[in-house]
């Protein structure tokens, strides 16, 4: 694609993102758009909201299974930034969002991490990866699909925000050194129970997430590196770090929670308004 089709493009794609409306031509069936693309139109969407006054905070992820790429022809992780403007924190790990202008929701629970250091490096361990973070934390992501049936490829999925909505954080546990190795032990196995409404919908586990969260955010490091080899990770971004869990869909209205067990951070809950 050539310059000003990526600049015509992003700007399709962010004023569906602002006004909710349907994209029912996909970017993936558009000439000459393929993943190369897809990262050119995320990186001129993310200046665009810069410009907009809003700050890229981090990043999320898709397709944290091996078993998917081999299906799309993958050959890592897809990635794509996250804004001040879609970070919620909790309060006492309980939340209440609304949003407005959205096409389709799912929701899904995610660890997410806080770097206090770049990751920069290909082939690193769990280890290594959390070595590299200050903290963890339980989150709900929110992401919204514009495209008709939810159909997409992993292009769209890049170009559209990741279809990341918003983020929810829940309480943050402080990665000290004396803590990793029960932490590389713990990210695999652990697992989640989700809820609505007091009613249970599905249980996951750590293990979803590319066998490990810890092991998710190494790939995505490595993946970012391989690509923009000078814009790696960077000390205080944020990461959700792929689904544990399949989506479920969701509106106003609904309360979610997510129990953990297995690792030491409390349930979140979340009421949509």
């Amino acid at each position: 694609m050539t310059h000003s089709d990526v600049e015509s493009l992003a700007r399709e794609l962010l004023s569906a993102h602002e006004t909710g409306q349907i994209v029912p031509i996909l970017p993936s069936a558009r000439p000459g758009f393929d993943l190369n693309a897809a990262y050119q139109v995320e990186g001129t969407l993310k200046r665009l909201r810069e410009r907009a006054g809003h700050r890229a905070v981090g990043r999320k992820v898709g397709y944290a299974n091996k078993a998917m790429w081999r299906v799309l022809k993958l050959e890592t992780l897809v990635w794509a930034h996250m804004y001040d403007d879609t970070l919620h924190h909790s309060d006492s790990n309980s939340a209440t969002l609304s949003l407005a202008n959205y096409c389709s929701l799912k929701i899904e629970p995610e660890i997410v991490f806080g770097l206090k250091q770049p990751i920069s490096a290909e082939g690193l361990d769990a280890t290594a990866a959390l070595e590299s973070t200050e903290w963890l934390a339980m989150g709900f992501e929110i992401i919204d699909c514009p495209f008709p049936n939810w159909q997409f490829q992993p292009s769209d999925f890049v170009a559209f925000f990741g279809l990341h909505a918003a983020l929810v954080i829940g309480e943050k546990m402080q990665v000290k050194p004396e803590l990793i190795p029960k932490l590389v032990e713990e990210l695999p196995r652990f697992k989640v129970r989700t809820s609505k409404h007091g009613e249970f919908v599905e249980e996951g586990s750590g293990r979803n997430s590319l066998r490990s969260p810890a092991l998710c955010l190494a790939e995505l490091g490595a993946a970012v590196v391989r690509r923009f080899p000078t814009q790696p990770l960077s000390a205080g971004e944020i990461v959700s770090s792929g689904t544990l869990t399949a989506g479920h869909p969701t509106a106003r209205g609904d309360l979610w929670k997510v129990d953990l067990e297995g690792l030491s951070l409390p349930s979140l809950t979340l009421r949509l308004t």
